[in-house]
């Protein structure tokens, strides 16, 4: 089967009942997307699926139709970083850091339909699960990036996001 990876088309043969996680990591290289539960629950897993935040260690890769953009943490921000990735660097959100490409990946795709989100947006909106508790950091850092991209697009910049 073929697949759409940060603008990539791929090529690769597994079981279609083969969850998206283990065929970015295993079969294509990309680590950045990372196994924290395996049940759906935790986000460390989070890529999107066009613009989409999605869960993909339980998604079977047979799931994703071929024409679909898949984005992991390495497609995302290519050309420049996504403010979201700025922020999360300037105000150091992440403290062991292993969880933070899922939040940063749930966190671009709820600012990409939410521009201004509340606080209560972006709790209702995250889910991700962070051991370390940078839950307050990871709320300063959608805000200040939400303002970030409010602004590029006021001035006409381009989203990082493409």
């Amino acid at each position: 089967m073929k697949l759409n990876v940060n603008g990539k088309t791929q090529d690769i043969d597994v079981e279609s009942d083969t969850p998206l996680l283990w065929v970015l990591r295993e079969q294509l290289g990309l680590t950045g997307t990372k196994y924290g539960c395996g049940i759906s629950m935790c986000g460390a897993c989070t890529v999107h699926i066009d613009g989409v935040a999605q869960r993909s260690c339980v998604l079977p890769v047979s799931a994703v139709r071929e024409d679909q953009k898949i984005t992991t943490i390495e497609g995302l921000g290519v050309q420049q970083f996504h403010p979201v990735q700025d922020v999360w660097a300037e105000i150091d959100v992440p403290q062991c850091g292993y969880c933070q490409s899922g939040m940063i990946m749930a966190a671009s795709s709820l600012l990409a339909q939410n521009s201004d989100p509340s606080d209560d947006d972006i709790r209702r909106g995250m889910g991700n699960i962070c051991r370390c508790g940078t839950y307050p950091r990871v709320i300063e850092g959608i805000k200040k990036a939400a303002k970030q991209l409010r602004a590029n697009a006021e001035s006409g910049g381009q989203d990082a996001n493409a």
